[in-house]
């Protein structure tokens, strides 16, 4: 089968890792060259694409049939200057658009793309990383205001593709997936305090979230899975 992962961090190369020791082949899409083991890259091609960017995407996309599945896993919690926000008088309008433009825009703009190509009996994966800390329902501790609206939104964006895709698209999903907290660059100045057995390494996260991705079916579309396979409420 061929994979699509959207993004080269941690999880995006843990993953081509993963798909490539299982003898899967992989289009990975990124911006920048990853690092990648000689074997992921005897089973990986990879484009220089800037994933926010739908017209690059649906380009490069163009020159490959359709795989099984797809994977989005841009995340941005704090880029440069913009840090998660603890009080409701950091939150700026920059940062607010500009977590909207990575965390929710390309899971829509590849929703748009894969809606062009799709059929009926297309039996397509797609799913998004998302976060436990954009469910509403869960969040008690508050702060983070552009991470966990951006992440709402997108979970919002998923169920709403969902919805659409089942009348047009009844064999294909669109799912969110929570990886839980990896050892990424993206977790790295907020894990103090986590327990024993809390942080993932990115392969553990990849295994994990392959695991819940394959053996999923239409009819869980449009919902949010956690790693260890348990739904996450809106």
């Amino acid at each position: 089968m061929q994979y699509w992962i959207m993004g080269a961090g941690g999880i995006g190369c843990a993953l081509a890792e993963t798909l490539a020791a299982r003898g899967e082949q992989v289009l990975l899409l990124s911006r920048t060259r990853p690092e990648l083991s000689d074997l992921a890259w005897s089973q990986t091609t990879w484009h220089a694409v800037d994933n926010t960017d739908a017209s690059a995407v649906a380009e490069t996309c163009n020159q490959y049939p359709l795989p099984a599945t797809v994977i989005n896993t841009l995340g941005m919690l704090q880029q440069g200057e913009q840090q998660p926000e603890k009080r409701i008088e950091q939150l700026t309008e920059s940062a607010f658009y500009n977590s909207l433009h990575i965390n929710t825009w390309p899971t829509l703009a590849m929703a748009q793309y894969l809606a062009t190509r799709l059929t009926r009996t297309d039996q397509l994966h797609f799913a998004a990383l998302s976060a436990r800390v954009g469910s509403i329902s869960d969040n008690r501790a508050g702060g983070w205001y552009s991470y966990r609206i951006s992440k709402a939104a997108l979970n919002m964006a998923i169920k709403t593709v969902s919805i659409e895709w089942q009348r047009r698209f009844p064999d294909a999903l669109i799912v969110g997936l929570h990886p839980g907290t990896v050892a990424t660059d993206l977790s790295a100045p907020f894990r103090a305090g986590l327990s024993e057995g809390q942080l993932h390494t990115p392969m553990q996260a990849a295994t994990h979230l392959l695991q819940v991705l394959d053996n999923l079916i239409p009819e869980q579309s449009g919902r949010i899975w956690a790693w260890d396979g348990q739904e996450v409420l809106p």
